[in-house]
């Protein structure tokens, strides 16, 4: 009777550890699926994210872009005007102070033009910079999966 008794917990036992050695993989793997499917979800939002970014950014840099160029354009001269059958009038001396040189106002203008077409420029440089800047892969703490995919060495930025 011992013996039969031995035998029948002896088969309970490996039933049991048959039942654990299988909940235990199963269970693993289940929980694995899970957080892959939670980092692709992180994954899918911070890509679109960025892609509205990067869209936000080309739309300005296309802006700025069209600024620069009506800037840069060369106007069509203005048609000479035909002078007036009037006679001309002097100004008394006392009053030429007061009305303004219209050379010094084109000359200001100019000067205006000059800072305004260098902000534009340096801003672009920005721009193009944190482009640059951004191209460049970032080490992630936590997805250490696709630094070990990407054999190749991040590249370098270039010198300027």
């Amino acid at each position: 009777m011992f013996v039969h008794h031995n035998k029948i917990q002896s088969n309970v036992d490996m039933k049991r550890l048959l039942v654990l050695s299988m909940l235990i993989p199963l269970t693993l793997v289940c929980s694995c699926q899970k957080q892959d499917s939670t980092a692709e979800q992180q994954l899918a939002q911070r890509k679109a994210e960025l892609d509205a970014r990067e869209k936000a950014l080309d739309e300005r840099e296309k802006a700025l872009a069209e600024r620069e160029k009506l800037a840069v354009k060369p106007r069509v001269p203005a048609v000479p005007r035909v002078a007036p059958a009037e006679p001309q009038r002097s100004i008394p001396p006392e009053l030429k102070g007061l009305i303004a040189d219209p050379s010094q106002g084109r000359a200001s203008r100019e000067e205006r033009m000059q800072e305004r077409l260098a902000e534009r420029q340096r801003r672009l440089e920005e721009i193009q910079k944190m482009r640059a800047a951004r191209a460049l892969p970032r080490p992630q703490a936590t997805a250490p999966a696709t630094e070990a995919a990407s054999p190749s060495p991040p590249p370098s930025p270039t010198p300027e």
